[in-house]
């Protein structure tokens, strides 16, 4: 009885987390406020799901592979969101105005100059290098 109860309110609070982040996907104005409404709640979500399962499937087999995922998801996100945000950063697909800082502008430029400069040194003709 108890522990359909606690299985009722992580289920519950999955969905409401699981919710919360299609709507700020659906609602934020720019990928970088998008990015953190789909990352964080759904990880949890997706933890409070798991720990739902595991209290009303007590086996080792079960456990373990809800173990597995949780460790993955919450090893691939963050480096997913990562990845999609700076590629956002670099096709300047966000709002500048809503940046408190920006802590990548001078990475992004010196790359920017070092590919362009790698560009123009291959298509310099070796004739004039000379």
């Amino acid at each position: 009885m108890i522990a359909d109860i606690v299985t009722l309110v992580f289920i519950c609070a999955g969905a409401a987390l699981s919710l919360a982040a299609a709507i700020g996907l659906l609602r934020f104005p720019d990928l970088m406020s998008r990015l953190h409404a789909a990352s964080k709640p759904q990880i949890l979500g997706l933890i409070l799901m798991m720990f739902a399962i595991a209290i009303q499937i007590p086996h080792w087999g079960p456990i373990t592979t809800m173990f597995l995922v949780v460790t993955f998801q919450m090893m691939t996100t963050p480096v997913g969101t990562h990845m999609v945000g700076r590629a956002g950063y670099r096709t300047k697909r966000l709002r500048r105005s809503m940046l408190y800082r920006d802590e990548l502008a001078d990475a992004v430029a010196r790359a920017e100059a070092r590919d362009s400069a790698q560009r123009t040194a291959r298509t310099v003709p070796k004739d004039s290098q000379t």
